[in-house]
């Protein structure tokens, strides 16, 4: 889904939160969660701006990934609901990879989207980052595409 030509409203109302006390959605919201359901693999690809996901996508994750869809509490246990799924997650990067690996930025990022994922019992499958997208050259664009085509191959068999 790209949320851009869809036109996604990635702002988590308080009509959102009312819905989500009376086990409810906004169409919007419940239109995704229905291509999530019809889904086994979940694929994410996206620019990395200020060390984190774009505001839409986080917006994505915050308003659809929601209690009673994504995740439950019982018995003071919170419980995901999505099991079965997998995701996997193609980020690039303006930076170099030496920038990124320098502070272990990268494995940080790794982690916070392996968490939020894992929270709503997906499989956390690989983050795979590109690097210096914007300076390298076609080739290594190329190359890039050519990485993200066999984990996808990979991943469906």
């Amino acid at each position: 889904v790209d949320l851009y030509s869809i036109n996604f409203n990635p702002i988590l109302s308080a009509k959102d939160f009312e819905n989500i006390q009376q086990g409810a959605a906004s169409e919007d919201v419940k239109k995704q969660q229905e291509i999530i359901n019809k889904s086994d693999l979940i694929v994410l690809a996206f620019p990395v701006w200020w060390y984190n996901m774009p505001a839409i996508l986080k917006g994505y994750i915050d308003r659809v990934f929601s209690y009673g869809f994504a995740y439950v509490e019982e018995d003071g246990k919170l419980i995901g609901l999505l099991k079965g799924k997998k995701v996997v997650i193609f980020a690039n990067f303006g930076g170099s990879e030496e920038e990124y690996k320098r502070d272990n930025f990268d494995k940080c990022l790794s982690k916070t989207f392996e968490e939020i994922f894992r929270f709503c019992g997906i499989d956390f499958v690989k983050t795979k980052f590109f690097y210096s997208v914007p300076y390298v050259d076609d080739s290594i664009r190329k190359g890039y595409l050519a990485e993200v085509e066999n984990t996808l191959k990979e991943m469906v068999g």
